[in-house]
């Protein structure tokens, strides 16, 4: 299974899930810094209660249990909504919080992470936040299987990947050649072998950009020169592509202005009057 989120023609988003070892020095930073939080707010609060003595002891044990818990619960929130999933923790260890598709956290994700956090990480000490996230296979546990979220590497990723370039010796042909729509799969196996090509063993490279360029010939039409490399013909077809889906793009959203501005006339499509 790849670990990303597609887009374009082949383009991949390095989405791959944090580590064990990496979510748990996260999740043990940010309950250093809660219990502190926690720590200071019950220290404050029976010095208050010793000092005035105006609530009877059981209430206070009451007010004081409400606001630990609104602490555990309300910083947790607070924190990874306005920060798009990046706690005190997440932040020093290089993970964030994103949902399935590969998006920032809202307030509802937060919210869901932090209440079932309060029974699989406090009332537990996170033993079932471990069980659950080991047996996971993107390291979920029970707080972002309910709330569709997972923890991903933001630091010490892969390196990038070769740019796609077009081959001045073949910008003229791909201008002028019919393309069709590259099954999504085709499109990423061919990025994904240009990126790394330099890395291939040469016997490997070449079977593959020969294997590649075999499988997308048929969408184009016609073919590349005779004698093309197998490779510039893969660097052609995806710039190619990409530039004419920015054109595509850039056309819809100046047609969608002038609509937009004949929508606003009246009545529509006349010109309003001199003023």
């Amino acid at each position: 299974m790849q670990d990303g989120i597609v887009i374009g023609e082949g383009v991949v988003l390095d989405a791959r899930p944090a580590s064990f070892i990496t979510r748990a020095m996260g999740a043990m930073l940010d309950f250093i810094v809660i219990g502190v939080v926690v720590t200071a707010i019950l220290v404050a609060s029976a010095v208050w209660f010793l000092e005035t003595a105006t609530l009877s002891e059981d209430v206070a044990v009451i007010v004081i249990a409400v606001a630990s818990a609104a602490i555990v619960v309300g910083v947790p929130v607070t924190v990874e909504t306005l920060s798009r999933g990046r706690s005190v923790g997440k932040l020093a260890c290089g993970i964030r919080v994103v949902r399935d598709d590969g998006g920032p956290v809202r307030f509802r994700h937060a919210l869901v992470r932090a209440l079932i956090g309060v029974f699989e990480l406090w009332m537990t000490f996170g033993g079932i936040a471990a069980i659950a996230s080991l047996s996971n296979a993107k390291g979920k546990r029970l707080g972002d299987l309910a709330a569709g979220t997972y923890a991903v590497r933001v630091r010490g990723g892969k390196p990038l990947s070769a740019p796609i370039v077009m081959p001045q010796s073949l910008a003229a042909w791909a201008r002028t050649a019919d393309m069709r729509r590259l099954p999504d799969g085709l499109a990423l196996a061919a990025r994904q072998m240009l990126g790394r090509a330099v890395r291939l063993a040469p016997e490997s490279r070449a079977r593959l950009a020969d294997d590649l360029a075999g499988r997308i010939e048929p969408y184009v039409a016609p073919g590349p020169p005779p004698g093309t490399h197998p490779e510039a013909f893969l660097h052609a077809v995806l710039a190619e592509r990409r530039e004419r889906e920015l054109g595509a793009g850039q056309r819809e959203r100046r047609r969608a202005e002038e609509q937009a501005e004949l929508l606003h006339r009246l009545p529509f499509a006349v010109a309003d009057p001199p003023r």
